[in-house]
């Protein structure tokens, strides 16, 4: 039906150009070529779309037949759902990509068990497909998972275990960065904490490995401190009145007035009242304050280590010693700034 409608389509732009031709004795061979055109695109579009659906029929039909003849868990199906998934990529269906990866996931982790060498590459294809269908929170928990797994492989001393916490340590800073997961803004704070907690404790356990060379940890520090600036620049925008003083925030107060009692006598007489503790706002002050010097503090420890490693090292080259120059700098103005900041909050 379709090719019956364009070829008649066809013949009637002839015998109409045809008969333009007679009357005005011009031929229109633009409009014709145009036409031409889009036949054969639509042509081309309907052949695609039908060798799509063959080919999707019978990679569905093998996966069938496999798991009819050796069970819906056998690992040979792992193979292909991920053939059927990249398949679902390239044609930009991502949710269908998604889905069959996780089909993929779930039987290479009965076959072969929770933390596997093999979870690695179908994760890492779960994670750009979620990314592509903007499901941040998936992302997310897919990342929290690609880690673990990870953690569990591979110890300190293996670059490996360094390249994971460098790629989970970039997502939760865009996380917060780009507040992917509409966190409000102490979630954002909580996460950024958690973040800068992360790093110190990847920082402390590799350099505690004789194997691995300081130069590994040049990425993992200046993440550290990339978030460090991020938690101190958000203390420093706060108000002081959202931080918890270390006194009281309000005080009693004993107050007397003479008054004529039920006999007409003058007497004394006292209550105690709630006041607002003068001294409470000058603690929330302090608090603003020592929570920004222990963000710029963390700053400093790691421009100290970016310098040490710069100095130190045989293996660096003169521009990867220049780019630590530049990223020390800008650290270093920036935290200067916020200092300054600070001082004058008093």
């Amino acid at each position: 039906m379709f090719y019956r409608q364009h070829i008649a389509r066809g013949l009637l732009i002839v015998g109409c150009l045809q008969f333009t031709a007679v009357v005005s004795g011009q031929c229109l061979v633009q409009d014709i070529a145009q036409e031409a055109a889009k036949l054969g695109e639509a042509i081309d579009t309907e052949a695609r779309a039908l060798e799509i659906t063959q080919e999707l029929a019978a990679r569905q039909l093998a996966i069938e037949n496999t798991q009819s003849d050796l069970g819906v868990y056998d690992q040979s199906l792992v193979e292909m759902y991920n053939d059927l998934a990249n398949f679902y990529t390239e044609l930009e269906d991502y949710d269908n990509a998604v889905r069959y990866h996780s089909d993929a996931l779930q039987i290479t982790r009965i076959n072969t068990g929770l933390y596997s060498h093999e979870q690695i590459p179908i994760l890492d294809s779960l994670i750009q497909n979620n990314e592509r269908g903007g499901r941040w929170e998936e992302v997310d928990n897919l990342q929290e998972l690609y880690y673990f797994v990870n953690s569990r492989l591979f110890n300190y001393e293996d670059l490996r275990y360094l390249e994971a916490a460098e790629i989970y340590g970039n997502w939760k800073l865009r996380v917060v960065r780009e507040n992917l997961l509409a966190q409000s803004g102490r979630e954002l704070l909580n996460t950024a904490g958690e973040l800068s907690q992360f790093y110190e404790r990847v920082i402390e356990g590799v350099e505690l490995q004789p194997t691995v060379s300081r130069e590994d940890l040049l990425t993992v520090i200046y993440g550290k401190s990339q978030i460090d600036l991020t938690l101190a620049r958000s203390v420093a925008r706060t108000p002081y009145t959202a931080f918890e003083g270390t006194e009281n925030p309000y005080i009693n107060q004993t107050r007397c007035s003479n008054v004529r009692n039920s006999q007409g006598q003058t007497v004394r007489q006292c209550f105690t009242v709630q006041v607002e503790n003068p001294r409470y706002r000058l603690s929330q002050r302090e608090a603003k304050q020592f929570a920004l010097v222990r963000h710029t503090r963390q700053i400093s420890r790691s421009i100290a280590k970016l310098e040490g490693i710069k100095n130190s090292s045989t293996k660096l080259s003169s521009a990867e010693k220049q780019q630590i120059e530049v990223q020390i700098a800008e650290l270093v103005t920036e935290s200067e700034q916020l200092v300054q900041a600070s001082r004058r909050l008093f």
